[in-house]
């Protein structure tokens, strides 16, 4: 079945109202709220690249808060172990049986905070439940929360004892954001409002947990041409021919972008995916999964500016035809 444009516009209503209550704790970041909701609702998970102090913990309580779902956040260091994250098994002498008691994975709305600075071991613990949606502990399997989102957080410029994460689990994450600092518009009303601690700031719910699970249902029947699935196409192809490129964006990336075009295009109140979608999602959704030359990257290229380069040398199909 296929989205109807009557369903288009209530998901629309819906979309913004989140966007809207969420913006009243993190002012002036329209975009990266949108993108954030984005993830959500397809289904995906979302790294956060930036310096501390910009409202990462806030943007995850908000998420939480408005979709009356749970959040817990960790800090990741690097004596963190996966059974810290995942829970463990503890024996109970009055029944003498293991009980597992879970970790604070099992949220909505999983803050992961400086993920690089764990081991790749614990770092792989969180990967591999963002993946499988599932904790298996002394062989019973333990389902995490519908709907379930991991927000991770790096810090570009401290590295000193960070383990980067490896591109093939970067692949793990829908897209790839980062918040930056307000403008100076937004800087005002934030030391105005500066008598109120950030963990006090409150979103009111917008919709249930529950709902969010049916509206990324539904997002996953916007009909998508065979004009955008080829205009996808051939962009992958395009980052996997270039001379700057090392390793290109795998299939996984190529279905993300497609995901999130279709819940953006539900977002926007349409029924149907235009290659605009598609542009916009690009730089977010491919960007991280690209492995670039060591020479071109010494050159100062980045994986945005190879993006940017696909995206103008690759001819998108006509809306007309998209639609």
């Amino acid at each position: 079945m296929t989205m109807t444009a009557e369903q288009a516009a209530q998901f629309a209503d819906v979309f913004d109202r989140l966007v809207t209550g969420v913006e009243q704790v993190l002012l002036g970041k329209h975009h990266v709220i949108r993108m954030s909701f984005t993830a959500l609702l397809s289904g995906g998970h979302l790294l956060l690249e930036d310096v501390p102090g910009t409202g990462k913990t806030s943007l995850a309580r908000a998420i939480a808060q408005s979709v009356r779902g749970t959040s817990n956040r960790v800090q990741f260091t690097p004596d963190l172990l996966p059974g810290d994250i995942t829970g463990v098994s503890i024996y109970d002498q009055r029944s003498g049986a293991f009980e597992f008691h879970r970790g604070p994975v099992f949220a909505n709305i999983v803050l992961a905070d400086e993920i690089n600075r764990a081991s790749p071991k614990t770092q792989a613990a969180l990967l591999e439940v963002m993946e499988e949606g599932q904790i298996t502990a002394d062989g019973v399997t333990h389902p995490v929360a519908a709907p379930f989102m991991v927000i991770a957080t790096q810090n570009p410029i401290e590295q000193a004892g960070t383990y980067r994460l490896p591109e093939a689990q970067l692949d793990r994450f829908i897209m790839k954001a980062s918040i930056g600092y307000p403008d100076h518009a937004s800087t005002i009303r934030i030391l105005e409002g500066a008598g109120q601690r950030a963990h006090e700031a409150t979103v009111p719910p917008v919709v249930s947990a529950a709902t969010v699970v049916e509206l990324a249902a539904l997002a996953r029947t916007v009909f998508v041409d065979a004009t955008i699935n080829d205009y996808v196409a051939r962009l992958i192809d395009g980052t996997r021919t270039s001379s700057e490129v090392r390793l290109g964006v795998s299939v996984r990336g190529a279905l993300a972008l497609i995901r999130t075009a279709k819940t953006l295009a539900a977002a926007n109140g349409r029924h149907y995916v235009v290659p605009d979608d598609v542009k916009e999602l690009a730089d977010a959704v491919l960007a991280h999964r690209l492995v670039l030359d060591p020479e071109a990257e010494f050159d100062g290229v980045t994986a945005s500016s190879v993006i940017a380069r696909v995206l103008i040398e690759t001819p998108p199909p006509s809306d007309r035809q998209a639609a």
